[in-house]
């Protein structure tokens, strides 16, 4: 027998880019004893998260379903789909997730025409549609928030202009679903995708993807197989419809995990969770702006899940990142590409997203800073976060 002990970890309180924190009702339920994948009861299961996740998504799409991965692979499964070689695409690039579908599609052999705009700002609608009007374009691609940078995208705009040129309008929700309205099918969006490891407050592991009819008939029709086996919607219509055609393996306890946060966020009400995102995101800034800090992202652009703070001048970020890991079990994230060493990134995502979260960071924050040489009075930050909190 070994004398090794399982892996116990810290309770940290994740208030990073993700994961989030789950609740004690999703840990509960993943750790459920396990049936088989193409067990009836599980396949019961199936069916009540897809209903879930449909309303979430706010579409009556068919095909909305968790892919086996992270929402990278929701993604990969997005565009392998629905890319092929040679297809003119207009993508939104303001952060790293943008530029990361672009690289894809590129890699899909599509003709990328990017839009961009500097990280930290929202991209013009009127030159996204520009881009559109600039040749026949097939798809157009946009982040809804953009985790790098903590940007709400406004899409109205942009999901007019695809329609106007009957391209499919593609959206990263990643960010986005179960803290802020989404709305497909009022928008017009032909896929999304998402993840579980964020707004959801599930473990990571399952990307949520959703498709119309009018694109799965675009990936049946393709000129070439789709370059995935394992994403290729095609297959994966037999499993999740009603043949219930084996394709893989479904991770069987984070189906349940899902299954167990779709239920808690439907139950709080989309429009209550959203309104609760933006009042503990208010608090928060108020705190910040109180310790003489402030955002990157303007006031009307700034997605209340994901705030990126601009770091005191003179300070180590990596090192206040460190000390609070360290000393107060606190986890923030760091700034990416070329935001790197320039700002802290701060999720407030479903189970995560309360008052009490956004007091213990401040006061942690506060102490770090004063153990680093920058005192500060924690007192009037934690009232002004109380206050706009509500």
């Amino acid at each position: 027998m070994s004398d090794h002990m399982p892996f116990t970890p810290t309770e940290v309180l994740l208030l990073g880019p993700g994961p989030s924190p789950v609740s004690p009702g999703v840990r509960a339920a993943s750790i459920a004893p396990l049936l088989g994948h193409l067990d009836p009861e599980f396949l019961a299961l199936m069916d009540r998260v897809q209903s879930n996740l449909r309303e979430l998504f706010g579409t009556q799409n068919r095909f909305t379903v968790p892919i086996s991965g992270t929402g990278s692979a929701g993604m990969e499964a997005m565009l392998v789909n629905l890319v092929e070689p040679g297809d003119r695409m207009v993508i939104g690039v303001n952060g790293v997730f943008g530029g990361r579908m672009a690289e894809l599609a590129r890699r899909l052999g599509a003709d990328v025409v990017e839009v961009n705009a500097e990280f930290g700002q929202a991209l013009d609608s009127q030159e996204v549609a520009a881009a559109i009007d600039g040749g026949p374009t097939r798809l157009v691609a946009v982040v809804h928030a953009e985790t790098s940078t903590g940007v709400l995208q406004p899409l109205a705009g942009i999901a007019a202009a695809a329609k106007a040129a009957d391209a499919l309008f593609l959206l990263d929700c990643v960010t986005s679903l179960g803290g802020t309205p989404v709305d497909l099918d009022a928008l017009g969006v032909d896929a999304a995708f998402s993840g579980t490891q964020k707004c959801l407050s599930v473990p990571p592991g399952l990307s949520p993807l959703s498709i119309t009819q009018r694109a799965l008939e675009k990936a049946a029709s393709r000129s070439t197989p789709t370059p995935s086996w394992y994403l290729d919607v095609n297959l994966l219509g037999g499993y999740w419809g009603g043949d219930r055609v084996y394709h893989h393996t479904a991770p069987v306890s984070m189906i349940y995990g899902l299954a167990a946060g779709l239920e808690e966020a439907l139950q709080e009400g989309m429009t209550a969770r959203a309104a609760r995102h933006r009042r503990v995101a208010a608090g928060l800034y108020k705190g910040l702006e109180a310790m003489g800090m402030s955002c990157l992202v303007d006031a009307e652009l700034r997605t209340p899940m994901l705030t990126s703070v601009l770091v005191p001048e003179g300070l180590d970020e990596a090192e206040v990142r460190k000390r609070l890991r360290q000393d107060h079990c606190i986890e923030i994230g760091g700034g990416l590409g070329p935001l790197k060493g320039r700002v802290w990134r701060v999720g407030l995502m479903g189970h995560g997203a309360r008052l009490e979260s956004v007091q213990r960071l401040l006061s942690s924050l506060a102490a770090v800073l004063a153990s680093m040489g920058r005192p500060c009075d924690i007192g009037p930050a934690l009232d002004a976060a109380r206050a706009a909190a509500g």
